[in-house]
């Protein structure tokens, strides 16, 4: 049997059972691995709330600094015996598998083309401690303890966290210092060590920081002037909102204690978005965090704030669907829900962030160009960017940034200027409008969901109507050049073939382009960060014969929007779907390109140029 052979390059994956502590011991592993300068990418798959079901933690470890999911598992650590037959499945030839030892495993259940390693945790916890709960909690700081013997994972870093982690609780460090240098001693008696695959101290992690994207979100909403957050809780946006309370009551807090915020858990979604618009209305800047289900009961407010053209931001972490779906998997499954939301004939304006940064940096853009537009704007996360910490570069802000309040006519401008809430003065498709108190005679207007003339007046005149929804369009576009923009990776050498992708995909995208061209197959590659597109997107598919768009949904939901949107062949348009709930791979995207590319009887990419 060859084993794998690999230094800072290589998947681990954590089987475990919910509740039973291991969350926190397999973060202090990966976060051990990032202190010695190399990158990691985590990702926790857990059930949606029950205790007892199977949770997995699965570490990238890649120098590189590839942070999508790779695909195969080099090193399975096996503690939970309900899925021991699929966990021992997933290991890549060559693999390790560690595990639990206490009842040894029949020769059926094992493989004979991976090593295995044995430990019996559950006895030397049973021999050292005598309650329950610390018996559970324990073994797994052992079983990091022996790794980091087993994967040359230096012990004074892991220590070191452990201090950071217990900061105060001085006891609890002392006690988890000894579990882990109980896992450290049997394996340094009793297990072969170091393994061929291992850790070395580099330095490829720099200035970036780890953190999750619901946290950044949260932040950037903070940052970018949001006071009013209104919520109902639901897997997996719930901590966008707590992290706004976490950063308002830091940063929003004045000298004598007033509150600069104002944050409701309202008793249902349809509640919260109601209080988001009351306040958008009103001119504070608002925001609601929620996911797939939530969006669907939120539907007729949103309609009513794109048609009364209201300023609103909601923080969309999508999951699985359709109903209630997969709450605790990732998906890119609202995205025709999103950009269409309410009945009749409705177009809102999304945005994609690839990472935690982008997290951040679109929140606060969102509530400026909700601001700007007067409209509903989206900010389309998912549980994968949302849920994991995720290394990025540091979040960055200008103190000198001015927040754009948009066409909002002062008392001065009313004593000299018609108003027409509903007109379009300046050609491009975004009326002015007034806040409450502005003026006491003057700027008032009656906000409604039916339809009216320029001046607000109630009107169902079809001229009228056509008026209203002809510059609402024209505000469309106009929101085209002003929403982030796309960003363009030419292949190294000229090529016909062209892909799209956005959002959580960008990691694995990156790598599997690196990996494509190792192999003489050249893509030129377009990011796409918002809707609606502004032209370069047509052009990029108009510069190509085939366009690969890799997406997390069953139906191709981003293409259809391309097709909808910029009416493009569809034949064109090559559909790459990955939607078990788990984040794409590159090892998938690399893999069907390869095949259709392949199966096309291409000719070496670059050959006729």
């Amino acid at each position: 049997m060859t084993q794998i052979t690999a230094t800072n390059d290589f998947v681990i994956k954590f089987a475990n059972v919910n509740g039973s502590g291991s969350a926190s011991a397999n973060e202090l592993f990966a976060k051990a691995i990032l202190r010695m300068g190399v990158p990691v990418s985590p990702r926790n798959i857990f059930p949606s709330n029950i205790q007892g079901l199977p949770t997995w933690y699965e570490v990238r470890v890649s120098e590189k600094g590839y942070l999508g999911r790779r695909g195969g598992i080099d090193m399975m650590v096996a503690m939970n015996p309900q899925t021991w037959a699929a966990d021992v499945e997933e290991i890549e030839p060559g693999g390790y598998l560690f595990y639990d030892s206490t009842r040894p495993r029949a020769a059926s259940e094992l493989r004979d083309d991976i090593t295995v390693i044995g430990m019996p945790l559950t006895e030397i916890c049973n021999a050292v401690y005598s309650d329950p709960r610390q018996r559970q909690l324990f073994k797994n700081i052992m079983y990091v303890g022996a790794l980091s013997v087993l994967l040359d994972v230096d012990q004074p870093v892991i220590e070191a966290l452990l201090g950071e982690q217990y900061k105060g609780k001085e006891k609890l460090i002392a006690s988890n210092v000894q579990a882990l240098n109980l896992g450290r001693d049997f394996a340094t008696e009793h297990l072969k060590h170091p393994l061929s695959i291992k850790v070395e101290q580099a330095h490829r992690v720099g200035q970036r920081i780890f953190v999750d994207g619901n946290t950044a979100a949260g932040l950037g909403a903070v940052y970018g002037g949001a006071t009013v957050c209104a919520w109902y809780p639901i897997t997996p946006s719930t901590s966008v909102a707590e992290a706004f309370m976490k950063y308002c009551a830091k940063f929003r807090v004045d000298a004598d204690g007033r509150h600069d915020y104002a944050i409701v858990q309202a008793e249902d979604e349809l509640a919260s978005i109601g209080v988001v618009v009351g306040a958008g209305w009103n001119g504070a800047r608002a925001f609601t965090a929620t996911s797939g289900p939530g969006i669907s009961l939120m539907t007729e407010f949103i309609g009513l704030a794109y048609f009364a053209e209201i300023p609103i931001t909601l923080v969309n972490v999508q999951r699985g669907g359709p109903s209630t779906g997969m709450p605790t998997r990732t998906q890119q499954a609202d995205v025709l829900a999103c950009a269409y939301a309410s009945h009749g004939d409705t177009k809102h304006v999304l945005l994609f962030p690839e990472d935690p940064k982008e997290c951040f940096e679109h929140t606060a853009t969102a509530l400026d160009l909700a601001d700007r537009l007067q409209t509903p704007v989206f900010v389309m996360t998912d549980l994968d960017i949302g849920m994991n910490q995720r290394l990025c570069e540091p979040f960055t802000w200008d103190d000198a940034r001015d927040y754009d309040r948009g066409k909002v006519m002062t008392a001065e401008d009313l004593e000299h200027k018609d108003f027409g809430r509903y007109k379009d003065v300046d050609g491009d498709g975004i009326p002015w409008r007034t806040l409450p108190g502005t003026h006491p005679t003057r700027g008032s207007y009656f906000t409604r969901g039916t339809t009216r003339d320029a001046y607000a007046r109630y009107s169902e005149r079809g001229p009228d109507y056509i008026y209203n929804v002809q510059r609402l369009l024209a505000k469309f576009a106009t929101a085209a050049a002003l929403v982030p923009q796309p960003v363009p990776r030419p292949a190294a050498k000229r090529t016909r073939l062209g892909v799209i992708f956005y959002g959580s995909t960008s990691p694995a995208m990156h790598e599997a382009l690196d990996v494509l061209s190792g192999h003489g197959i050249h893509v030129d590659a377009l990011r796409l960060r918002a809707f609606p597109f502004p032209d370069s997107v047509k052009e990029f598919i108009d510069a190509h014969e085939t366009v690969f768009v890799v997406e997390q949904n069953r139906d191709a939901q981003l293409r259809s929007l391309l097709v909808n949107e910029l009416e493009i062949n569809p034949a064109k348009l090559c559909k790459v779907l990955h939607y078990d709930g788990t984040p794409i791979t590159a090892r998938f995207i690399t893999q069907f390109i390869t095949d259709h590319v392949h199966e096309a009887v291409v000719a070496p990419v670059d050959s006729k140029f």
